[in-house]
C-alpha cells in the first residue's frame, strides 16, 4: 500500500506540474490517513504492480474494484521516466480486462497517454467531473425535506441507500461499502412524506456519494451538507460534479464554489446513470 501510494504521488504531482495546476499538500493528506487506500486494496477485483527486474522496486500499478456489474478502474500509475514503455498496457490489461464488468467505467485525467490507452481498452470519454471548492458557510434547508441521521448496521438505512442509487447510478453499493462510508463519514438520509429521496455523506476525509431522486432536492441536500460541515469544524470542502449535474454546479457556484482548475473525465464503455442527480465520492477514485 506505501509503495503504490508512493508511486501515485509521484505521478499526479508530475501530471499536474505539466499541466500548470500544482497540487497542494502531501500523499498523506490525500489518503487521509490511510483508511481509503485500506478500502480500495481490502477491495480490489485486481490490483497488479509493476517492478524494475534489477532492483524491484515498484514502478508502477493498477487497481479495479467491482460492484454489482460496474468495474470501475480506482487506479492507474506509472512512475516518470518509466511511462510510455510497455508496463501501461501490461498493467491495464491486468487490472481493467476486456469483457468483464456489464459497464466498466473510469474517472480519468487528461493525461493525452491515458486517454489513449484508456480508448484502446474500449471506453470513451463522456463528460468532464468537476471539483468545486470552497469554504462552507452555515446554512439550512428551505424546502419541504426532512433530514435523518443514518445509523450503521441498520438494514433500512442499506436498503434506502441502494434504493436511490440503484435509481441513479443503476450499480449500488453493497452493504460493507456502506458501513465503511459511515465509519468514515456522517451519513443522513433527507425524507418526504416519510419517504427516502436522497442521502448525503460528509466527514474530515471529504463529500460524498450524495444522490437524489430528482435533481431539484438538490440544492437542500447541498445546503445541509455545508452546514454540517461547518458543525465538524471543517474549513474547505469540495464537491465531486458531474458535467451534467447542472443543478448542482449552479447552486455550489451561487454560494461561492469555485471550479477547481484540475478536471477529470468520466469514461465509460457505454453510457450508464443519471448524473444530472449524483455527486460521487471525493477525493474522484471511484464513483
Amino acid at each position: 500500500m506505501r509503495a503504490c501510494l508512493e508511486v501515485m504521488w509521484s505521478s499526479v504531482t508530475d501530471l499536474a506540474l505539466r499541466n500548470g495546476t500544482p497540487l497542494e499538500g502531501t500523499a498523506e493528506d490525500w489518503w487521509a490517513g490511510g483508511e481509503l487506500p485500506r478500502f480500495v486494496a481490502e477491495h480490489a477485483a485486481e490490483w497488479w504492480v509493476a517492478e524494475d527486474p534489477s532492483t524491484a522496486e515498484l514502478i508502477g500499478y493498477a487497481r479495479s474494484i467491482e460492484r454489482e456489474g460496474l468495474l470501475e478502474l480506482t487506479e492507474f500509475f506509472v512512475v516518470p521516466g518509466r511511462q510510455s514503455a510497455g508496463v501501461g498496457r501490461a498493467l491495464l490489461e491486468r487490472a481493467f480486462p476486456p469483457g468483464r464488468g456489464d459497464v466498466r467505467s473510469i474517472i480519468a485525467t487528461t493525461d493525452v497517454r491515458a486517454q489513449a490507452r484508456y480508448y484502446a481498452a474500449g471506453t470513451a470519454a463522456r463528460f468532464p467531473m468537476l471539483a468545486l471548492v470552497g469554504a462552507p458557510a452555515a446554512a439550512s434547508m428551505a424546502g419541504d425535506l426532512g433530514a435523518r441521521r443514518m445509523e450503521p448496521g441498520s438494514d433500512d438505512v442499506v436498503a434506502a441507500v441502494r434504493a436511490i442509487e440503484l435509481a441513479t447510478l443503476e450499480h449500488p453499493r453493497g452493504r460493507s461499502e456502506i458501513d465503511w462510508l459511515l465509519r468514515l463519514r456522517e451519513g443522513h438520509l433527507y425524507l418526504r412524506d416519510g419517504e427516502a429521496v436522497g442521502f448525503a455523506f460528509v466527514g474530515k476525509g471529504g463529500t460524498g456519494p450524495i444522490a437524489a431522486l430528482e435533481p431539484l432536492d438538490l440544492p437542500d441536500i447541498l445546503l445541509h451538507v455545508e452546514d454540517r460541515a461547518v458543525a465538524l469544524g471543517l474549513e474547505r470542502i469540495e464537491f465531486q460534479v458531474p458535467g451534467p449535474n447542472a443543478v448542482a454546479a449552479r447552486h455550489l457556484l451561487g454560494r461561492g464554489f469555485r471550479i477547481d482548475p484540475w478536471i477529470n473525465l468520466l469514461m465509460s464503455n457505454r453510457e450508464f446513470g443519471r448524473f444530472d442527480r449524483v455527486l460521487p465520492f471525493g477525493p474522484p477514485l471511484f464513483l
